[in-house]
């Protein structure tokens, strides 16, 4: 590997229909990027007619994959095709800016203060992290102040404030992350009003943290 060679690399978040995370990894691989972990979740988007029938709870697969921004462009541009992500309810995808990583491949670690693309996006990726049964909640609070939809994972807290004990032995309950795109002129009304409705700045309720978004695609305005 040429140790003089400087990329940008990117996050890729893939929310598509269950069933379709094992051919977009596929197709990744064959764009240079080695790997990836596929999530469980559910989505939230709003439709009267799924929920009329009882099936507005619908089953998502979240891709996480990190390679160099050449290859992410050239692997989402091959995925957005394969899965038909401009057409509505086929799934999103969008990237988040990462300063370096370890663990994959040939990359080697150095912490470098890189000037990032000039290419703005409108997007930013809200990430909020409650008790497991909150995330419905917090997707009502967050549709309030302006959400159109959003994503919630299963997960596990391992935090000193989210731990109880049962016969002496440590409980680590599940938690919910909901993931919600939102325009950057309206996050701060999101964020704020789930700060507040569900009380995150009390110990053991919740963190939300926010991260830019390079690129989107399959996102349409509402």
């Amino acid at each position: 590997m040429n140790n003089n060679m400087i990329f940008e690399y990117e996050l890729v978040c893939l929310i598509i229909n269950f069933g379709q995370a094992s051919k977009s990894l596929k197709i990744a691989k064959n764009n240079g990027i080695n790997g990836g972990t596929i999530l469980l979740a559910r989505g939230t988007a709003k439709n009267t007619l799924l929920e009329f029938l009882g099936l507005n709870d619908i089953r998502r697969e979240v891709v996480l994959m990190i390679a160099n921004k050449d290859n992410t462009d050239k692997a989402l541009k091959e995925i957005e095709k394969a899965l038909n992500l401009k057409k509505p309810n086929h799934g999103i995808a969008f990237t988040i800016p990462v300063s370096n990583f370890l663990g994959c491949g040939d990359y080697d670690f150095s912490l470098k203060s890189e000037k990032r693309s000039e290419n703005k996006n409108m997007f930013n990726s809200v990430f909020t992290i409650v008790d497991k049964g909150k995330g419905e909640l917090v997707m009502e609070v967050a549709t309030q102040a302006g959400a159109t939809g959003g994503t919630i994972i299963n997960a596990r807290g391992s935090g000193i404030h989210e731990t109880s004990k049962i016969f002496n032995m440590e409980i680590e309950p599940e938690k919910e992350i909901v993931l919600i795109l939102s325009k950057i002129s309206e996050t701060e009304k999101i964020v704020t009003e789930i700060r507040e409705k569900m009380e995150i700045d009390k110990p053991g309720n919740g963190i939300i943290f926010v991260q830019d978004v390079n690129k989107t695609y399959g996102l349409r305005d509402k």
